[in-house]
C-alpha cells in the first residue's frame, strides 16, 4: 500500500517529470535575457521558479480533483479511481494538497509584492487563475476551447516577462528606485515564444493521448474539436516555430553562432515528433509527454544561454 500511495501522489498527482521542467523553462529564458541586460539576480529568479512550480502543481492537483469529483464515470486514471474507491485517497486529501501549494506560494507572493508592488501581485493572481481555471471553476477554460493559446501565452510571454520584471524590481528596490512594466524591453515579451511553443506541445501530446476522455468531459481541445490529424499538425507547427527562431535571429546579423545552441536539441525533438506522429497508444504518448517536457527545459537552457552571450549588437527587437 505504501508503494502504491507513493506512486499515486508522485507519479499520478505531482507529475515531477512534467511540472518541474515546464515550470523551469520560461525562468531560464528570462534569466538569460537578464544576464545579457546586466539585471540578473539569483534571488528573484529562484523565487519565480518556486512560485511557478507551486502554482503549476496546484493546477495539476485541481485537474485530478475535478476529474474524480465531476466525472466519476470517466476512468481516465484507474489507479486514482481505485484509490478513491478503497479510501486510500480522498477528495479532501487533494483539496489539502491544492491549499498547501497555494499557502507555500504565499511567501513568494509577499516577496514579489514588496519588491515589485501591485503589478507583481497581479501577475501571480493571473498565474493562479490560469492554473486552477484549466479544469476547475464554474466554466473551466478547457470547455471554452482556449487551453492551448492560454498555455502558449502563459509560458511564452507572461512567465518570461514576469520573471524579467522581478529582476528589474529587485535591482530597483536595492538601489532605492522603482520599476514598472514600462521599463521592460520588447525582448521580454517575445524571447519566450519558442519555449512557449514547446511547452504547449506538451499539452498537445496530453490532449492527443486523452482525447476520448476529454470528449466525455466536454473539453474542447484541438484533438477533440478537430481530430488527431489537426492536433498533430498544430504540434508540428509549434515545433517549427521553436526551431525557426534561432535561425531567424541569426539571420538578422545581430547574434553570433551562440544563438544557434538550441538547434542541438533538434535530433531529440525529431525522435519525439516521430513517436507523436506515428503512435496512438496512450502509454507510448504518455512517455512522450515527459520527454517533451524535458526537451522544453533543455531548449530553454540553451536558448537562455544564447540570449545571454550571443548578442553581437542590437537587442532582440
Amino acid at each position: 500500500m505504501a508503494t502504491s500511495l507513493r506512486r499515486i501522489w508522485i507519479d499520478l498527482l505531482l507529475y515531477p517529470a512534467h511540472t518541474l521542467p515546464t515550470a523551469a523553462a520560461p525562468i531560464l529564458v528570462a534569466a538569460g535575457l537578464a544576464i545579457h541586460d546586466r539585471v540578473f539576480n539569483p534571488v528573484p529568479t529562484i523565487a519565480a521558479f518556486l512560485g511557478s512550480w507551486l502554482i503549476h502543481v496546484a493546477g495539476v492537483f485541481a485537474d485530478n480533483h475535478e476529474l474524480l469529483r465531476r466525472y466519476p464515470s470517466v476512468v481516465e486514471h484507474p489507479d486514482l479511481t481505485n484509490a478513491l474507491a478503497d479510501g486510500s485517497l480522498t477528495l479532501n486529501h487533494i483539496r489539502f494538497a491544492i491549499a498547501a501549494c497555494l499557502v507555500l506560494a504565499v511567501p513568494v507572493a509577499i516577496f514579489f509584492l514588496r519588491i515589485g508592488g501591485v503589478p507583481a501581485l497581479v501577475l501571480g493572481v493571473v498565474g493562479v487563475a490560469a492554473s486552477i481555471g484549466y479544469a476547475a471553476g464554474p466554466i473551466p477554460y478547457t470547455k471554452l476551447g482556449i487551453a492551448e493559446p492560454v498555455f502558449f501565452a502563459m509560458f511564452g510571454v507572461v512567465a518570461v516577462a514576469g520573471t524579467y520584471y522581478a529582476q528589474l524590481a529587485w535591482l530597483a528596490a536595492t538601489s532605492g528606485t522603482s520599476a514598472s512594466f514600462g521599463d521592460l524591453p520588447p525582448a521580454a515579451f517575445v524571447a519566450g515564444l519558442p519555449v512557449g511553443a514547446l511547452v504547449t506541445n506538451v499539452l498537445f501530446i496530453d490532449d492527443l493521448r486523452d482525447r476520448r476522455f476529454d470528449a466525455a468531459k466536454g473539453w474542447r481541445t484541438v484533438a477533440v474539436r478537430l481530430g488527431p490529424r489537426a492536433s498533430r499538425a498544430a504540434y508540428v507547427a509549434m515545433l517549427a516555430l521553436a526551431y525557426a527562431a534561432p535561425l531567424a535571429c541569426w539571420a538578422t546579423g545581430r547574434f553570433d553562432a551562440w544563438i544557434l545552441l538550441p538547434l542541438s536539441t533538434s535530433p531529440w525533438a525529431a525522435l519525439i515528433a516521430r513517436a507523436v506522429l506515428s503512435h496512438d497508444d496512450p502509454e507510448a504518448l504518455a512517455l512522450m509527454t515527459a520527454r517533451a517536457s524535458l526537451l522544453a527545459c533543455a531548449y530553454a537552457a540553451l536558448w537562455g544561454l544564447g540570449l545571454a552571450i550571443g548578442w553581437e549588437a542590437a537587442p532582440l527587437c
